[in-house]
């Protein structure tokens, strides 16, 4: 058995060691793991760190007499988390396939219980990762617990009341048929676009468990949302209208509804798209209808405060 984690950097060779100590706190004779570090250029001593670290994978090798973990470094030019995730994947030979940024890290012997419960669901083939919950430094559920043992993604935030990160582990030989899609060049998209896609054909098993610690950096992604939106709007774009025309939309959230209809018509307008009303539900046409002007008033708005930042 094998655990791989993915880990997308950029400028944050501070955070690395704390996220290496945790990783080697959960290391086991029961099973390898693997990390695999993309360096997004960065311009600080992310690649100095990263040299220590694979040598360092060494002395853990040796309490174990094994190769219990091994560590390999990459670097790109910039290009954005998703597209050093997307480059990372061909590399990865673990059995479970885990995501965890740079700023973020694990807690103390989660390893083992996440392959107790892939044990459990090993012999099904409608399960694309199991999903835990996560915690900030002052250990705080992101969110709420899970009120279903098996869902989707989908279902998880727009049918049953969620609106907090959860920590996702993939079966392997699932997610390697996806990636993250992204539009124009962009530099980043939300994670649920491709979650949603996986949504289709299987579901998640949910553990109301912690396995992973959240430290938010000023210059991340999530304080930085309106950014994002302003900056990848393309992505945004298809992942608001895939909603609407693939996605069943009959019992979701009414304040989901209207958020995802509110958005799908600031981002035609920031991505100068017509709308289009080639989407499922009669009541969605309408409301679309309904709220086109007086969103795209507020989207003009939307824009011109945030681009001044």
């Amino acid at each position: 058995m094998k655990i791989s984690i993915l880990t997308a950097t950029y400028n944050r060779a501070k955070y690395l060691n704390n996220l290496y100590k945790s990783i080697v706190s959960n290391i086991s004779s029961k099973y390898e793991v693997e990390w695999l570090i993309m360096d997004d250029g960065s311009y600080d001593n992310t690649e100095d760190v990263c040299a220590k670290l694979v040598g360092a994978d060494k002395s853990v090798t040796d309490i174990f007499g094994g190769s219990r973990l091994q560590i390999k470094y990459f670097k790109q030019e910039n290009q954005g988390k998703m597209a050093a995730i997307n480059n990372l994947s061909e590399y990865v030979t673990g059995d479970l396939w885990i995501e965890c940024d740079s700023d973020d890290f694990f807690e103390e012997n989660c390893f083992g219980k996440i392959v107790d419960e892939y044990e459990k669901i090993s012999d099904r083939n409608d399960i694309y990762a199991l999903a835990y919950l996560k915690q900030d430094l002052d250990g705080n559920n992101m969110g709420n617990d899970f009120k279903n043992d098996i869902t989707t993604m989908y279902d998880l935030y727009f049918k049953e009341h969620e609106d907090g990160e959860k920590a996702l582990v993939f079966i392997t030989n699932i997610r390697k048929n996806y990636k993250y899609e992204l539009e124009h060049n962009e530099r980043f998209v939300t994670e649920a676009r491709m979650y949603h896609k996986m949504d289709k054909d299987y579901k998640i098993k949910c553990i109301n468990e912690t396995i992973m610690i959240c430290d938010y950096q000023e210059g991340g992604y999530s304080k930085n949302i309106n950014k994002q939106f302003i900056s990848n709007p393309f992505g945004y774009y298809k992942y608001f209208y895939e909603i609407l025309a693939d996605m069943d939309t009959k019992n979701i959230d009414p304040q989901k509804r209207m958020y995802v209809l509110k958005h799908y018509i600031l981002f035609t307008y920031l991505t100068k798209n017509k709308l289009n009303l080639k989407i499922k539900g009669f009541k969605n046409k309408v409301m679309l209808i309904l709220l086109y002007i007086p969103g795209r008033i507020k989207s003009r708005k939307f824009k011109k405060q945030n681009s001044r930042k």
